[in-house]
């Protein structure tokens, strides 16, 4: 009965925890679920930690990613269990340092070494449900500016150990038990509280703003099927961006510095395609601006492809191009095919593999260096990070979140985008095919939002920066050495319990025997 409690609470609070993330955001409830977890499996061997932190692991996961059974409901059970085997490095910290007298501190660290094998492994990674990654609209953001991604998980996760320690203590030191966690929530939320603003966190220099629209022109379906017009997906985009440029003849729209189109708002290959590069070219000389747009480049029946950002210039020409580099495994390329593609109808609908571009996501448009982030690549700080070290004065973010209309993921993904102008200092400027489009200032506010599967355009003067925060200098290596003093400190409790356990084992042996 107690380990059916412990599983059921370990259950409980995963569920708990993915309710604190988009489209809910009932981010109070993050720290109790951390606490409860930590208490589940607090003391017990760490095989049984382990798979108590898998359990909690399960519920977060799964309540997390339903929105991948618009692929399939394998893709959803298959990758949620898999990220939850990563929980259980949570489970075993919490089994083998609550031993130990600063043992809140070790749990906590825990979670930045768990999160941080979910971003490489396997397949490139799935940073999806990080920590940090739930604190748009809270005090905590702020520190994304200042410690990154890694440290500020760290910072959420050490507020719930806290709250575990204190309900272990409360019976013999009531008052540090009610102290305890107080202090750490003034911790978690210093930055805000002390009135260090995250913009604040990007030393200005130079500073000029650029007037930018971004398009979301709106696709015919829905799911899988969203992209089966694939013509009238670029009509629409060309039809809003002509639209735009009418209304600015007119003087009832100002004319912008540049237009972005969404990732995949050309599915038709405009090297390959004499109308539909016509008709793009068109569109940028008509509303007269260079204009940034995504497009997929190359065979996709037979050879490599490439989900590529194009700037077309203002005279229609062809311009710096970047190539997404980071590919979706499973929704770009399929890792290990001849394993997987027989085994998964649905992969037949991916017959070829995007090609992964290898230079930093950074173009050249009009008077701008721009940092691109091509859809899911927002979720992978040493992309962001080397767009801003690169010198991006500000981010797109060009997405196709067609194939999930009407699901938590879209909501989930522009929640990384708000957290990205926090941690970097700069405006983040959205482009969906239909929705969430938005614009966003470097401190994480939403300037401009267009409503979900609506064709509409965006115009907002953004400011472009130099300056690069702390969470982009120093956040990499607070992840790392976070990561390694968990590995340490976890690597030494398994070994010290390891060596007590082999001397109790042995012990009733030796008092067994006696001398001659």
């Amino acid at each position: 009965m107690r380990l059916l409690a412990r599983v059921l609470v370990c259950a409980l609070a995963g569920v708990g925890t993915a309710l604190a993330f988009a489209p809910h955001h009932l981010w109070p409830l993050l720290p109790f679920m951390v606490a409860a977890l930590t208490l589940a499996t607090r003391g017990v061997r760490p095989r049984r930690g382990f798979w108590l932190g898998a359990v909690y692991g399960a519920g977060f996961m799964l309540v997390l990613l339903p929105w991948l059974q618009v692929i399939g409901w394998y893709a959803w059970l298959a990758l949620g269990l898999l990220e939850a085997l990563f929980y259980g490095i949570a489970g075993i910290a919490a089994a083998v340092t609550t031993r130990h007298r600063w043992w809140p501190v070790g749990v906590a660290l825990s979670w930045v070494l768990l999160e941080t094998g979910r971003t490489f492994v396997p397949f490139g990674g799935f940073p999806w449900g990080r920590l940090a990654f739930m604190t748009e609209d809270t005090p905590a953001s702020h520190w994304l500016a200042w410690v990154g991604t890694g440290g500020t998980t760290f910072l959420l996760a050490l507020v719930g150990t806290a709250v575990a320690w204190a309900v272990t203590e409360v019976r013999r030191h009531p008052g540090r038990a009610a102290l305890v966690p107080v202090l750490a929530v003034l911790v978690a939320g210093a930055p805000s509280e002390v009135g260090l603003p995250a913009a604040g966190a990007a030393p200005v220099t130079g500073e000029s703003t650029v007037l930018v629209a971004a398009v979301q022109g709106n696709v015919p379906g829905r799911g899988l099927e969203a992209f089966a017009e694939r013509r009238a997906v670029l009509d629409n985009h060309v039809q809003a961006t002509l639209r735009l440029a009418h209304e600015v003849r007119e003087g009832r729209a100002p004319r912008p510095d540049m237009v972005i189109w969404p990732e995949n708002s050309s599915d038709i290959d405009p090297y390959q395609d004499l109308s539909a590069h016509a008709e793009i070219a068109d569109a940028a000389q008509a509303v007269g601006v260079p204009l940034l747009m995504g497009a997929v480049v190359g065979d996709r029946r037979e050879k490599g492809w490439f989900n590529r950002a194009i700037v077309w210039r203002a005279s229609g020409e062809m311009g710096p191009t970047y190539d997404k580099r980071h590919a979706v495994p499973f929704g770009e390329y399929i890792p290990l095919r001849s394993l997987f593609a027989p085994l998964v109808p649905a992969l037949r609908q991916i017959p070829s593999d995007m090609v992964s571009g290898g230079r930093v996501g950074v173009l050249e448009v009009g008077r701008h260096n721009v940092g691109v982030l091509m859809c899911f690549e927002v979720a992978y700080d040493n992309l962001v990070d080397a767009a801003v070290r690169s010198g991006a004065g500000f981010l797109v973010v060009p997405t196709n979140n067609a194939t999930y209309t009407g699901t938590g993921q879209i909501a989930q993904q522009y929640a990384m985008s708000r957290l990205r102008a926090i941690e970097t200092g700069r405006a983040v400027v959205v482009a969906s095919t239909n929705g969430i489009s938005g614009i966003i200032a470097p401190d994480g506010h939403v300037i401009a939002q267009a409503p979900v599967e609506r064709q509409r355009v965006l115009e907002a003067r953004v400011p472009v920066r130099t300056g690069i925060t702390p969470g982009v200098r120093i956040g990499p290596w607070v992840e790392r050495v976070l990561s390694l003093i968990s590995l340490i400190w976890l690597t030494a409790a398994l070994w010290v319990g390891y060596r007590r356990r082999l001397r109790s084992d042995s012990a009733p042996a030796l008092e067994g025997t006696s001398s001659r």
